[in-house]
């Protein structure tokens, strides 16, 4: 596998130099890349339905793009919209209209819908429907005759001005038209709508074999206890099942699909031909998936088109991709071969070929051209650092990469295939966007973004590569001190994740990858951070490594970043502090407990203490079921560690977390009471697992003054 070198000689200069330039604030090393720091984008980009040409937002006006000769012209304006408007209707800056054509489309102020129409050289704006400002989950039916929604836990439609109530369940432990599985499984939505707009599935979930979890709101006197349904692990589970409601009878019936009602559905997709729905069934073990076919007018199962089964788990993400004009032959996404990959499947023959092969992961499927018969799609097979964006034939396989330039790459694919808006940063790019082409490979650019952090002390950033007890490459980055002396000796802070679904480590831009570690740097602290196995998009080797025993092998990996440290002359191995969030807290407060001497200072946020009280999905998929694997759960407890620490160490914790519940942190308090042990913790009243917003800053600054307090005396 080829890997890019790249050495971060981000210093601009001498020492008076840098008294020459802004350092970051606070708030601009938390937020300043989404405010005044914001990196120059295309906003609202959308291809126009005919693929000739691109829509995008600039200046309160929907601009149109030709392609390939770039010619620009207005589209709408913000003041040919409220020309139509009068009273409170009158909007205050350009609203996202979602276009039909370059002719026609639609946008949403509140609960009210307006229809957009080209009219001679003017637009008209008309009102379209009103939803109950209580809608949610709304899906739009293709032909834009019908509104789907949920009002709390009921589905409703909106067909032509006339209401429809598809469910009503007065039992509020049962839930329609919404997400389930605490959203694992790639699930986003609970409202699957047939192409033809004939028929509506959504999932049914009934909750009420699951305790209620009290998720208080502080902010009104008396408090009020707002219970959410959370299945932890080895608890009874919710049963989910799928509804089809017919537009046309007005009638529901629910697919047949037997076996254990705690089991997954999953990968919810229509055929082309609105006559049958897949669902991807996986069982609450999550070591065996069925891939099933069923009528969508009877329920019955047609067929099961195929099995994966796996000795730890299965991990459907994705929804069955169709081929152009074909009700027949599908992609599915698998790691089955150990990464994720596309395998071509035909519903009468089976699998017809494996499309992609190699060590490396598909990241994402972008579409297809099937005048040309390709597919394109994102992927690591450059190295795991970036993506890149690759077309592959399906009938001869042979495959192109499309893009030039290092980096992570992501990319929007026209309806037709024949041009790819290519969206990129690496280290020294902060953004660049070009329009490729499929017919000639060629691409054309239409942003470089300027550099917006060029007038503010940067340091210098050094790319790591360690290897892991078996040899496993491990890649990680250490940022210097912004007046870094070789002579000197610096504290040093350890961020990590190191959790399933995360990479940290990329070329992108910041080169960095956050600039609250340059902040830090700028304070005179060395930043180090790695992924180590169990993180995402290295296969499936690297990430089960982890599987039954979370923390260990992470923290094997870790020790491997600490050992590199402790043989740098310019750490300071007496001062040494560990940062993470979530998953990093749960690696964080394990540092602090089971190598107590290794860290001076701790802070862990959101963490998980005891695996038995996060979710059911996530837990047992990486832990097997506390009843299954009770030995590794134990392991993985930091309750009945607490008398181990030696260190400082500061808990935070969202008051009103619903993914990392509050009594993770709560219970290791009260151990630390019971122990004797001092700590330190801290509450943010109505946030919930992320701190987000201006209270972000005050976040940031706390583990900052943290960190100042024991590390810098």
């Amino acid at each position: 596998m080829k890997f890019s070198k790249f050495t971060y000689a981000l210093l601009l200069g001498g020492s008076f130099f840098f008294a020459q330039q802004q350092k970051f604030t606070i708030a601009e090393a938390v937020n300043g890349l989404r405010s005044n720091l914001a990196v120059k984008n295309i906003a609202q980009f959308s291809w126009s339905g005919d693929s000739k040409s691109f829509l995008q937002s600039v200046n309160n006006a929907y601009l149109i793009t030709e392609v390939p000769s770039l010619k620009q012209d207005t589209l709408v304006s913000l003041h040919q919209i409220n020309k139509n408007l009068t009273g409170d209707q009158v909007l205050k800056s350009l609203p996202r209209i979602t276009f039909i054509d370059k002719n026609k489309g639609y946008f949403k102020k509140n609960s009210k819908y307006f229809w957009i129409e080209k009219s001679a050289n003017d637009w008209k704006v008309k009102d379209w429907v009103k939803l109950d400002d209580n809608a949610e989950n709304t899906e739009i039916f293709s032909d834009n005759q019908g509104f789907v929604y949920t009002i709390k836990n009921n589905v409703f439609l909106n067909k032509n001005g006339k209401i429809t109530a598809i469910t009503e369940d007065q039992n509020e432990d049962i839930l329609n038209g919404q997400a389930v599985h605490q959203r694992e499984f790639g699930i986003t939505k609970g409202i699957f709508v047939a192409p033809d707009n004939s028929q509506i599935a959504f999932y049914r979930m009934d909750q009420s074999m699951v305790k209620g979890y009290p998720i208080i709101d502080w902010s009104v006197t008396p408090a009020v206890n707002k219970n959410i349904k959370y299945p932890m692990a080895g608890t009874p589970s919710h049963h989910v099942t799928l509804g089809v409601f017919n537009t046309k009878t007005n009638k529901k019936m629910f697919l047949n699909i037997i076996g254990d009602p705690e089991q997954y559905l999953t990968s919810v997709t229509w055929s082309p031909d609105s006559k049958s729905v897949f669902v991807g069934v996986l069982n609450r073990d999550q070591n065996e998936m069925q891939l099933n076919q069923y009528d969508a007018f009877t329920g019955n199962l047609l067929k099961t088109i195929f099995e994966e089964k796996s000795e730890k788990y299965v991990e459907p993400q994705h929804q069955l991709t169709f081929f152009p004009n074909s009700n027949t032959d599908f992609i599915w996404q698998s790691q089955r071969t150990g990464y994720n990959h596309l395998f071509h499947y035909n519903l009468e023959t089976g699998l017809v070929s494996q499309l992609t092969k190699g060590n490396y992961a598909v990241t994402d499927l972008l579409g297809f051209n099937e005048k040309k018969k390709e597919v394109y799609y994102v992927s690591t097979q450059e190295t795991p650092l970036e993506r890149h964006l690759y077309k592959i034939n399906w009938l001869t396989f042979q495959s192109k990469k499309l893009d030039s330039q290092p980096g992570m790459h992501s990319g929007i694919l026209s309806k037709d295939g024949t041009h790819l808006y290519d969206v990129y940063s690496n280290s020294f790019t902060p953004r660049a966007i070009n329009v490729i082409s499929t017919a000639t490979d060629k691409s054309k650019n239409i942003l470089t973004a300027e550099n917006p952090l060029k007038n503010y002390q940067r340091p210098e950033i050094k790319d790591i590569t360690l290897k892991a007890d078996d040899g496993t490459p491990l890649y990680g980055k250490i940022i210097l001190p912004t007046d870094f002396d070789a002579n000197k000796k610096y504290p040093v802070i350890v961020y990590l994740y190191n959790g399933p679904h995360a990479q940290l480590i990329t070329n992108s831009f910041p080169a960095s990858g956050n600039l609250w570690y340059e902040f830090m740097a700028q304070r005179g602290y060395i930043v180090f951070t790695m992924d180590g196995r169990g993180s995402s998009n290295r296969g499936l080797k690297f990430e089960q490594a982890v599987f039954r025993h979370l923390g260990e092998v992470e923290m094997s990996d870790q020790l491997k970043g600490v050992e590199y440290l402790k043989s740098l002359p310019y750490v300071n191995i007496e001062k040494l502090g560990i940062h993470g969030w979530s998953f990093g807290g749960f690696m964080t407060t394990s540092f602090m407990l089971k190598h107590p001497d290794l860290f001076k200072v701790g802070v862990a946020g959101g963490p998980v203490i005891d695996w038995n009280m996060y979710e059911i999905m996530y837990t047992e998929r990486y832990m097997d079921s506390p009843q299954k694997n009770p030995e590794g759960y134990k392991k993985a407890n930091l309750l009945d560690k607490v008398q181990n620490l030696k260190g400082h160490l500061l808990m935070i914790h969202g008051a009103q977390d619903n993914v990392v519940v509050w009594q993770h942190s709560m219970k290791f308090l009260k151990a630390a009471v019971d122990n004797g042990v001092q700590m330190d913790y801290f509450v943010y009243p109505g946030h919930e697992h992320n701190v987000l917003g201006k209270d972000r800053v005050h976040l940031m600054q706390k583990v900052t003054d943290y960190f100042d307090e024991y590390l810098k005396k």
